[in-house]
């Protein structure tokens, strides 16, 4: 090997060596603490604050905060669509950079003001409840579980599980008066109806979502009614996780009147172990907290594309319920 040869590796070693400092000195530097701090976002919990779901996705939306650094503010509208689109209303006059909206008031109260957000410059993300129209139109992405297709799958296991046939009733409660609302709740009725299975549909306003107490004496009454009722399936995790007081309310021992519905919560683990509760419908809240808060701190800092992610991860059941148990008690599951 030549003098020069030797001096020619030396060279291309050294500036390997050089480019290898650069590469790993410009990926230190892009790894930035707190990267989302100066972009400012309104966040839709849906809730009541301390409302069983709404907490789960707060804590979400919480733990996304902090890990971004972005500036949050947090509202709160119990469930009440009109109190909802005043409140975009009032988000969007405000001028913050992103809003994540909750998609409950559906697409003819969210659509108008999505587009004047979007004039505004405001990017916006939807969770829970899809709003494809305002997607279609103006953009931003969707977290949270497909409503149909979640409640038509809870209502084939339902059949499977339970073994439902043709001339059992079940009693399904949803907000029937909003067929965008009651998607998942029209479709686990499709399904049950699919295998023959009479199905009583019972209004449930949202303001049962806020105090579940308030649907006692609806509940006891259908049930009284319907003597020979196997099932009753919940529309969110605050009335199942009360499936107890209803059944105790109505006469009925623990196991005696099948009961399901969506989420997962302390109040719904505690129905679990007493045997009040026989099957959920998991939609992973948490991360329609955090997500729609990484989402627009994405799009807004990066300019990456809005996130698309469906939640419904599958079905909590008396077997598998205590893998999720401690989570849920500390409001995360």
């Amino acid at each position: 090997m030549t003098v020069k040869t030797i001096r020619a590796l030396k060279a291309t070693a050294a500036l390997v060596l050089a480019l290898g400092a650069f590469a790993s000195s410009a990926h230190a530097d892009a790894l930035r603490d707190k990267w989302c701090s100066k972009v400012h976002l309104r966040f839709f919990v849906g809730g009541a604050e301390g409302d069983a779901f709404g907490t789960i996705v707060y804590n979400g939306a919480k733990q996304a905060a902090a890990d971004t650094g972005a500036q949050v503010d947090y509202v709160f509208s119990g469930w009440a669509n009109e109190k909802m689109t005043q409140q975009l209303r009032e988000a969007v006059a405000a001028h913050p950079d992103g809003i994540a909206m909750m998609g409950h008031p559906g697409e003819a109260a969210i659509v108008p003001l999505a587009m004047q957000a979007a004039k505004a410059g405001i990017k916006m993300m939807y969770q829970n409840v899809p709003v494809p129209a305002a997607v279609d139109k103006v953009g931003g992405g969707y977290v949270g579980a497909q409503q149909a297709p979640q409640g038509h799958a809870l209502g084939v296991e339902i059949v499977r599980r339970f073994g439902l046939k043709k001339g059992d009733v079940g009693i399904v409660l949803g907000g029937f008066d909003d067929s965008i609302r009651a998607a998942r709740e029209l479709g686990t009725a499709t399904a049950l109806e699919e295998a023959g299975v009479t199905v009583v549909k019972l209004n449930s306003p949202p303001e049962w979502a806020t105090d579940p107490n308030l649907a006692i004496p609806v509940i006891t009454a259908t049930l009284q009614a319907n003597p020979t009722a196997k099932l009753i399936v919940y529309p969110g995790g605050q009335e199942l996780g009360n499936a107890e007081t209803y059944m105790k309310a109505a006469g009925k021992k623990a196991g005696e009147i099948i009961n399901v519905g969506f989420d997962t919560s302390p109040q719904i683990v505690r129905a679990f172990d007493g045997g009040w509760v026989q099957l959920t419908a998991d939609q992973q809240p948490f991360q329609q907290g955090y997500l729609p808060i990484l989402s627009l701190c994405e799009t807004i800092v990066y300019g990456l594309a809005p996130i698309n992610v469906d939640t419904g991860a599958g079905f909590v059941t008396p077997d598998n319920y205590k893998t999720v148990a401690d989570l849920a008690k500390e409001a995360l599951r």
